[in-house]
């Protein structure tokens, strides 16, 4: 971590203004944090609107009349209301390098008399690192830092962490892309590394640059005065060009042409040497500007020096050697690892006199790890299903930085090059949503607590596929059946209890309290199929058909679809028989045989029955 106090006493009262002819594609955004209109200061400069924050509230300075731009005089603070980490989210970011410059202000905003301690990061990586107390000046009129970093997503987060209970400020934000290739990434690390602005120096001249002059940087960048940061100012004069300076303005670092037109040198014998305030175990890259605009000389080898930082001679200088009168040169070097607080820069003469026209020192910070990009977006979607409250600080990188606590509630551990989520216990904590199915991304999880809360929903299918042991739901209002993933063989602890969970308990669930786990299904009224809880129905299974039940149901529908054919079959051939008048020859003959058979019949009952009324009975030998 850095002190801010050490970064920003090097960059007070400058503004930021993107020049519009810079020839790189850019993306910007100038946010005025805590006003609630958007504004266009005297250099052309659209500050938006306070947005992008993730909670906190709009502030003013005690005496805004000591700010002569609007951006500066209001602000917004996190109370600790708001979680101990928030964050600034800016959107749709396309991937590349980017400049970034904040506005901290203090000013007894809160009429406490208490500058707050915290911590800013870009990224996941902790750059600046305000304590309490702060410098007075500081305090009261603000201070600007700016660095440069890669983006490697669609969004950038500039988190604020409380330290304590302290309510960390903002004064204004500014995000700029940049050519990626500036300021040699192969050196620094590329998207390993962050740039912190540790000195940007002018020589010869005042402050200038966008904001504090009408002239312009398409960086953004302004430059301070060396006045302050020289050792020895017996001695020194300015030199200024009297033409122009050729070679400025180019790609990739596009340094202006206001840079090269004032020097310093010296008038007698000596060194030139800055001391620059540093933080020790860093690197720090170095960079010199040059160029001869001292008419007196006018071929190489009249004007030679070398350039000793932290008393290691780095490299020879012949400025008209290389590039000749009134043309831009520079040179920059990486100082390894320093031990100490200090970075001393020292041209040594060897013939005439040294001479510079700036200077520029960047902490090399390495960028830290961060969380599994499927990880941190499932944990992101399991923010908004669950309605994690604003009061746990769900904001940015769930487990990054690794200096900070992660997320409320969640615990991570670094996997080779990325931190993984392996905890959440948020029980107890008021939650009334559901459970995202994006938790299935949480592939190292391993203890997964969402207790005595009002949570809905379901249970959400591969919960339990991987590596979770502890899994405890219990005391919500959670609905549906228990899915199949959790009879993983992995778990340990089920506690279910407390719910309105339907439907038969995979066995493989039951098998965990056999063989010396923990399970609770009870309060469950709709659950069933196995020991302490009633039979399922013989065709009900997870609130609805079990496989029997429908293969039942379709051998059923099988068997009447079979009936109804043979009866439609039937009530065809009978209908075909009613339209049939005409009768078989056979079947003619056999009903007049039988015709004939009960006419005789009949005859012989009614002699029978004559016969007996007259008192005779024959008899038939």
């Amino acid at each position: 971590m850095l002190p801010a106090t050490t970064v920003f006493t090097l960059l007070l009262s400058l503004l930021f203004n993107p020049s519009s002819s810079f020839p790189f594609d850019t993306t910007s955004y100038h946010i005025d944090c805590g006003s609630t209109t958007t504004t266009t200061d005297k250099f052309n400069t659209t500050w938006l609107s306070d947005r992008y924050a993730s909670a906190g509230s709009n502030g003013i300075v005690s005496e805004p009349l000591l700010f002569q731009s609007f951006h500066e005089k209001t602000l917004r603070y996190f109370p600790i209301s708001s979680g101990k980490k928030n964050c600034y989210t800016f959107p749709e970011i396309p991937p590349g390098r980017y400049y970034l410059r904040t506005f901290t202000v203090y000013d007894n905003y809160d009429g406490k008399s208490h500058s707050p301690s915290f911590d800013l990061s870009v990224e996941g990586t902790v750059v600046f690192s305000w304590r309490s107390p702060w410098p007075e000046d500081i305090s009261r009129y603000g201070a600007y830092s700016d660095l440069m970093f890669y983006a490697l997503d669609s969004d950038i987060d500039v988190c604020l962490y409380s330290i304590a209970t302290d309510p960390p400020v903002i004064g204004s934000i500014e995000v700029i892309r940049i050519d990626p290739e500036s300021y040699d990434p192969d050196k620094t690390g590329n998207d390993s590394s962050i740039l912190v602005n540790y000195g940007r120096l002018t020589c010869g001249s005042n402050q200038w640059g966008p904001g504090f002059s009408n002239d312009t940087d398409v960086f953004g960048r302004a430059w301070q005065s060396d006045a302050k940061f020289r050792l020895d100012t017996v001695g020194v004069k300015s030199v200024t060009a009297v033409r122009n300076v050729v070679g400025a303005g180019s790609g990739p670092n596009y340094f202006p042409a206001k840079l090269y037109e004032s020097a310093v040198t010296l008038t007698g014998k000596g060194s030139l040497v800055y001391s620059l305030p540093v933080d020790a175990k860093l690197d720090y890259l170095v960079w010199l500007h040059f160029a001869e605009i001292d008419v007196s000389v006018d071929g190489k080898g009249k004007r030679v020096f070398d350039v000793v930082i932290n008393e290691e001679n780095v490299t020879r200088v012949d400025i008209f050697k290389e590039v000749g009168g009134f043309a831009a040169f520079s040179y920059h070097y990486v100082a390894k690892n320093l031990s100490v607080d200090t970075l001393v820069v020292k041209l040594v003469p060897v013939v005439g006199s040294p001479l510079i026209c700036g200077l520029e020192n960047y902490a090399i910070v390495p960028a830290d790890v961060m969380t599994v990009p499927e990880q941190a977006s499932a944990m992101q979607e399991l923010k908004v299903s669950l309605r994690v409250p604003e009061r746990m600080g769900w904001n940015g990188d769930p487990c990054a930085p690794t200096s900070w606590d992660a997320w409320e509630g969640v615990t991570c551990h670094r996997d080779g090059i990325a931190l993984v989520i392996t905890q959440i216990d948020l029980g107890s904590q008021g939650l009334k949503g559901y459970i995202s199915d994006k938790i299935v991304l949480l592939t190292n999880l391993v203890s997964l607590n969402l207790s005595s809360n009002s949570l809905g929903g379901t249970i959400p299918a591969g919960l339990g596929q991987h590596s979770l042991k502890k899994v405890d739901l219990s005391d919500n209002q959670i609905t549906g059946s228990i899915p199949d993933s959790l009879s993983s063989s992995n778990l340990q602890l089920v506690i279910l209890n407390g719910n309105k969970l339907e439907g038969q308990v995979p066995e493989e669930l039951y098998s965990i309290g056999v063989h010396g786990g923990a399970i609770d299904l009870s309060g469950n009224k709709g659950l069933c199929g196995v020991p302490s809880l009633p039979d399922c129905p013989l065709f009900w299974k997870n609130g609805g058909l079990s496989n029997g039940g429908k293969i039942a149901i379709g051998i059923s529908c099988g068997v009447v679809f079979l009936l109804a054919a043979v009866i439609t079959f039937i009530c065809i051939r009978r209908r075909r028989n009613d339209y049939d008048f005409g009768l078989p020859q056979e079947l003619m003959s056999l009903a007049a045989k039988r015709n004939k058979y009960q006419r005789q019949k009949s005859l012989m009952a009614l002699e029978m029955e004559s016969q007996h009324a007259k008192g005779f009975i024959p008899s038939y030998n």
